[in-house]
């Protein structure tokens, strides 16, 4: 998929998604968000659906993962988050949050991310594609 093939993509699945409460039918039951960063060169304003994990313990805490599919480079949105940790929007259904973001340490980082493996097989498969280590982030909610 070429670059513009990817933004339709994700144009329609946002679309999709804010029209249907949340849900794109693509993805199946598969919990989805919406997450909008500002881009680090571009200064504008992106928004890239994608599957996250909430934590078990903390409401207020959901994981998403760079894997990009298996791709060897991290996607944009993970430069994004890394330039403006602090300056983050999640949709998830039809709450809007402001977020910030943290990169968990690699123990906590193989956990979570084991967690999601097991349960949407697809992120195992992401990780083998790929040599680099996926980066899981923790997206603190804001009420």
């Amino acid at each position: 998929m070429d670059k513009q093939q990817a933004l339709t993509f994700n144009e329609t699945n946002i679309a999709e998604f804010r029209t249907s409460h949340g849900r794109v039918a693509s993805f199946g039951v598969a919990p989805l968000l919406l997450l909008t960063s500002i881009g680090a060169r571009s200064g504008e304003r992106r928004t890239n659906p994608m599957m996250y994990l909430a934590d078990e313990h903390d409401p207020e805490v959901v994981y998403v993962f760079a894997s990009a599919a298996g791709a060897d480079e991290n996607p944009a949105w993970f430069h994004n988050i890394l330039a403006h940790p602090d300056d983050l929007e999640v949709e998830i259904g039809d709450a809007r949050h402001a977020a910030t973001a943290e990169v968990l340490p690699e123990q906590e980082r193989s956990e979570v991310y084991a967690v999601q493996a097991g349960l949407f097989p697809g992120f195992a498969g992401y990780q083998e594609k790929t040599s680099r280590v996926i980066p899981v982030i923790a997206l603190k909610l804001e009420h």
